[in-house]
C-alpha cells in the first residue's frame, strides 16, 4: 500500500539524535533514527527529513539499507513492519508480510540486518531469514534454520565463497549453498559453532570475520574460529564498505584494509561521549559514526559524527534540527514557542522509571535549544522526572519547571538559575527530600500557581517574589491519598478549579492568603465517569471540559460551583447511527485544548486525536496513525498557540504540529489582512482558500465586487466553519472559497472585504485581488 504526503498541513519535530543504523548511496548518507530517516548529501551538505509526514509509519527502526542497484532504501522496524523510499518517487511502499505473519510471535519479528546479493535481500530477524526479491519486490522463501526448524534469532548473514552464512545470538553459526534451492529445508544448513551470543558476521576479499558480545572479532577459516582482535568494548557493528572492514564498538570504531591492517581508529572524547551504533567510510575516506544516548546518565546521542582518516578524532556533528527524545511527557506553547519535557509520571502519577534524567527542549525561532540533564545537575541537585513548564508571560527567557523529585526548577535563557524547595519556598517535601510538583500555571495577573503532592499544603502560589500555601485538606482524605495533581483552569469569575488524581476536580475560591470557598465533583452520583481527573480545560462559554480515565464529562454552569446545593457534571450525547451514545465513553482523555472557534481538541490513550465542534456533537476531525503522521495514537499531551490556531502534539513517539487554519479572535481589527494577495491563478482558491485574518470574537464579514454586489456574507454566530459556507469564521480567521451567491467562482476583479465588529461597531475594509 502507498501512503500519503501531509506535509501541507503538518510538521514533524522528532529527534534525530539517537542513529540506529546508517547506510549509503553514491551521494547520501542515510540516518536511522528512532523512528524516521534523514539524509546527508556529501556534496552539498544539505539535510533533508524522511518521517510520518512524508509516509513512514512512525514505529521504531531497527535496520536500513541503501540499494544502489535499484536506487532505493529499505527501512525494517523492529515490529516486523518494512517500508521502501524510492529514489525517484515520493510515495512509501509498507510491507506487512512479516508483520501479520500469524505463526511468528511479535517479539521475535524484529529485523536485525539486510544483506543484498545478486538482487535478492536477505532479512535476519529474531525467527530466521527471509528473502526479498528486490526486482519484482516480493517475498520468496523463510528459512526457519534452527534444530529440527525451529525459529531462531539471526542478527546477521553474509556471502563467502557461494555459501551464506548466519550468525545467531542464541544458536551459534550455521551456513548452506546460496545456490541451494532448497534452503527451506533445515537439514541444508550445517552448524559450524554452537556458541552463543554471535552477533554480526561480514567477508572481505576471501576473508571471514565475525564479532561477538564477548569483545572478540574472530576470522573463521575452513570453519573454525580463531581470535582476530580484542577490544576494550563489546562490538556492535560489522561491514564491509569500499572493501573496507570496519568493526564498530559501544565506544570505538576500527577501519581495516582489504589485507586486514587496521587504517583508523576512533574513539569518543571529553565534547563527544555517547555509544556508537554503526559506521560507514565514503570512496574519499569521510567517517560517519552513528550514536545514541544513555538514558541512564542523561547523555545525548549527536546524531551522526564525521570525522576523517587525517583527523580521526575532531568531529563535527550531523542531524536536523531536532528536540533531545520522542518520548514526549509535556508540551508548553507560548509565542510561537515550543517547550518540551520528557518525564515525568505515568498516567497513574507513579514514577515513570527510576530516576529519569533528561532535560529540557526549547523551539524557538525555528531552532531547537536543548539543555540535556547533565547541564542542569550541574546546577540543581537530582532534577529528576521533570514533568511541566510554565513560561512567565512577562518574560519569555523564564521559566519554571516542575519535577518528580527537585521540587520547583527556575530557568533563565535555558539555564538553570534556582530550585524551590522547602528552604526557600512553601513547596514541602512528603518524605524527606522528595518534592513531587507535577504541575504549575500562571493566572492572567502573573501569579504562579505550583500544585505539591502527598502533602495537606498542595496549593503554592509564587507572586513577585512572595510565596503563600493554601491547605486543600477539607476535600482530600488524606496526604497519602491525594497522591497526584494533573492541571489547572481559571474561570472568569476567578474560580480556581485543579485537576486531580483520585479526588476529581477541585474548585477553590481564593482571595489573598485565604481560601473563601472548597468544593470537590468527583463522584459517581455527581455524574463522574472516575475520579482520577487527567485534564481540565475552560473554554469561551465558561464551561470547564473535564477528561477522566474513564471518558469526558462537562460542568456547564461553572458561576454557581459553590452556592449549587448539588453539583453534577454532564456527558455529552450524540446520535451514531441513529442510537443515543456517549462520547468518548471509557475512554482515557490525557488533554483537552480549545482553540479560538471554542472548538475542542481532546486527546485520548489509545484512541489518537479527536477534534470536535463547540458543543461536541460534531467531530470534525479524528486523527489516528492509520489516517494521518501521528507516529502512535498515545497523545500525552496537546497545546494551541493561539495567534494561528497551531495544535502541537505530544505522542510517546514524537512531537508533530497540526494546522487547520484558524486562529484567536482580536480585540480589534486594526490588524487585520487578506491573503494571499493577489490570488494568483496557480492559486487553488476553491480548496486553499482565501484567508482574513486578525478579525474580532463577533463580526460581520461582507464581500462585494467594485460595484458593490453582494458576493458573500458571514457572521460570527453563523457561518462557522466545517459546515460549507463558502465563507465561514474559524475564530480570528474568515475562509472565503472563492465563490459567490450562485456558487461559482468569482471573475478575475477587485474585491472588497467589509468587516464590522458588531460589539464596538469597528469597521474596516480590504481589498483583495483575483486573477483568473
Amino acid at each position: 500500500m502507498f501512503s500519503q504526503d501531509f506535509s501541507n498541513d503538518w510538521e514533524g519535530y522528532f529527534s534525530y539524535l539517537d542513529i540506529a543504523d546508517i547506510s549509503q548511496s553514491e551521494e547520501k548518507i542515510y540516518a536511522a533514527a528512532d523512528n524516521a530517516i534523514f539524509t546527508y548529501d556529501m556534496n552539498t551538505n544539505e539535510i533533508e527529513k524522511i518521517s510520518t509526514i512524508n509516509g513512514l509509519s512512525g514505529e521504531t527502526i531497527s535496520a536500513i539499507h541503501y540499494s544502489s542497484n535499484n536506487e532505493l532504501l529499505i527501512i525494517g522496524y523492529q515490529n516486523g513492519l518494512m517500508e521502501i523510499v524510492f529514489d525517484d518517487d515520493d510515495d512509501v511502499l509498507t510491507i506487512i508480510d512479516i508483520f501479520e505473519k500469524p505463526t511468528i510471535s511479535p517479539e521475535n519479528k524484529i529485523i536485525n540486518h539486510f544483506n543484498e546479493y545478486n538482487d535478492v535481500v536477505y532479512i535476519s530477524t529474531d525467527y530466521g531469514i527471509s528473502v526479498y526479491d528486490l526486482n519484482n519486490l516480493e517475498f520468496g522463501d523463510t528459512y526457519f534454520i534452527g534444530d529440527l526448524g525451529t525459529q531462531i534469532k539471526v542478527k546477521g548473514t553474509t556471502i563467502f565463497n557461494e555459501e551464506l552464512y548466519a550468525v545467531s545470538s542464541d544458536a551459534g553459526v550455521r551456513k548452506a549453498l546460496v545456490a541451494n534451492p532448497n534452503l527451506i529445508d533445515y537439514q541444508q544448513w550445517e552448524t559450524i559453532s554452537n556458541i552463543t551470543n554471535w552477533s554480526g558476521i561480514e567477508s572481505i576479499e576471501n576473508r571471514l570475520f565475525a564479532i561477538r558480545s564477548n569483545r572478540r572479532l574472530y576470522e573463521i577459516v575452513d570453519d573454525s574460529f580463531s581470535v582476530f582482535q580484542i577490544y576494550d568494548f563489546p562490538p556492535v557493528d560489522i561491514r564491509n564498505v569500499n572493501d573496507k572492514l570496519i568493526v564498530t564498538t559501544e565506544k570505538e570504531v576500527f577501519i581495516y584494509n582489504n589485507t586486514l591492517l587496521q587504517i583508523f581508529n576512533a574513539t569518543v572524547n571529553e565534547e563527544y561521549d555517547p555509544i556508537f551504533t554503526s559506521c560507514t567510510v565514503t570512496p574519499s575516506e569521510d567517517v560517519f559514526i552513528g550514536t545514541t544516548g544513555e538514558l541512564v546518565d542523561g547523555k545525548p546521542g549527536y546524531g551522526l559524527l564525521k570525522t576523517s582518516f587525517t583527523n580521526p578524532l575532531e568531529y563535527d556533528s550531523i542531524h536536523p534540527e531536532s528536540p533531545l527524545l520522542n518520548e514526549v511527557f509535556s508540551i508548553e506553547v507560548y509565542a510561537n514557542q515550543v517547550w518540551v519535557v520528557y518525564g515525568g509520571h505515568s498516567i497513574s502519577y507513579g514514577l515513570t522509571g527510576a530516576n529519569r534524567k533528561t532535560g529540557i527542549s526549547h523551539f524557538k525561532d525555528e531552532q531547537w535549544i536543548n539543555t540535556p540533564y547533565d547541564t542542569i545537575a550541574a546546577t540543581i541537585t537530582r532534577p529528576w522526572n521533570l514533568s511541566d513548564v510554565s513560561v512567565n508571560p512577562f518574560n519569555l527567557d523564564q521559566t519554571f519547571v516542575t519535577s518528580f523529585y527537585s521540587g520547583l526548577i527556575e530557568t533563565n535563557l535555558e539555564l538553570p538559575v534556582t530550585i524551590y524547595n522547602q528552604d526557600n519556598s512553601t513547596i514541602i517535601p512528603f518524605a524527606g527530600s522528595f518534592h513531587i510538583t507535577p504541575f504549575s500555571k500562571y493566572d492572567e495577573d502573573g501569579a504562579l500557581w505550583v500544585l505539591n503532592s502527598r502533602v495537606t499544603l498542595a496549593l503554592n502560589k509564587f507572586d513577585d517574589g512572595v510565596w503563600t500555601d493554601y491547605d486543600l485538606s477539607d476535600v482530600i482524605d488524606s496526604p497519602g491519598a491525594s497522591f497526584g495533581f494533573s492541571d489547572i483552569a481559571f474561570a472568569q469569575d476567578g474560580t480556581m478549579f485543579i485537576g486531580s488524581y483520585a479526588h476529581g476536580v477541585i474548585g477553590t475560591s481564593i482571595s489573598g492568603g485565604t481560601i473563601n470557598d472548597i468544593r470537590s465533583l468527583y463522584s459517581e452520583e455527581q455524574n463522574m465517569p472516575n475520579q482520577y481527573v487527567t485534564s481540565i480545560a475552560m473554554d469561551n462559554r465558561n464551561q470547564l471540559w473535564i477528561g477522566t480515565f474513564k471518558g469526558l464529562r462537562v460542568l456547564y454552569n461553572t458561576s454557581n460551583f459553590f452556592s449549587a446545593p448539588s453539583l453534577s457534571a454532564n456527558e455529552i450525547v450524540i446520535l451514531e447511527d441513529d442510537v443515543p451514545k456517549e462520547l468518548l465513553s471509557q475512554q482515557i482523555i490525557s488533554g483537552i485544548a480549545v482553540d479560538g472557534s471554542n472548538n475542542k481538541w481532546i486527546a485520548t490513550i489509545g484512541a489518537g486525536l479527536f477534534y470536535f465542534s463547540p458543543d461536541g456533537q460534531q467531530t470534525i476531525f479524528h486523527f489516528t496513525s492509520d489516517n494521518s503522521p501521528l507516529p502512535s495514537n498515545n497523545i500525552i499531551d496537546i497545546a494551541i498557540e493561539d495567534s494561528d490556531g497551531t495544535l502541537y502534539i505530544g505522542t510517546d513517539k514524537g512531537l508533530l504540529s497540526f494546522n487547520p487554519g484558524g486562529s484567536a479572535p482580536t480585540d480589534s481589527l486594526e490588524e487585520a489582512y487578506v491573503f494571499p494577495n493577489p490570488v494568483r491563478p496557480e492559486f487553488n482558491i476553491d480548496q486553499d482558500k482565501v484567508k482574513i485574518r486578525g478579525i474580532a470574537k463577533n463580526v460581520n464579514i461582507k464581500i462585494t465586487d467594485i460595484e458593490g454586489n453582494l458576493v458573500a456574507e458571514a457572521e460570527t454566530r453563523t457561518n462557522t466553519r466545517y459546515k460549507g459556507y463558502n465563507l465561514e469564521i474559524d475564530g480570528g480567521t474568515a475562509f472565503w472559497n472563492g465563490k459567490n451567491l450562485s456558487n461559482n467562482i468569482v471573475a478575475s476583479g477587485v474585491y472588497l472585504v467589509m468587516l464590522s465588529d458588531l460589539e464596538t461597531l469597528e469597521t474596516k475594509v480590504l481589498k483583495v485581488m483575483v486573477v483568473r
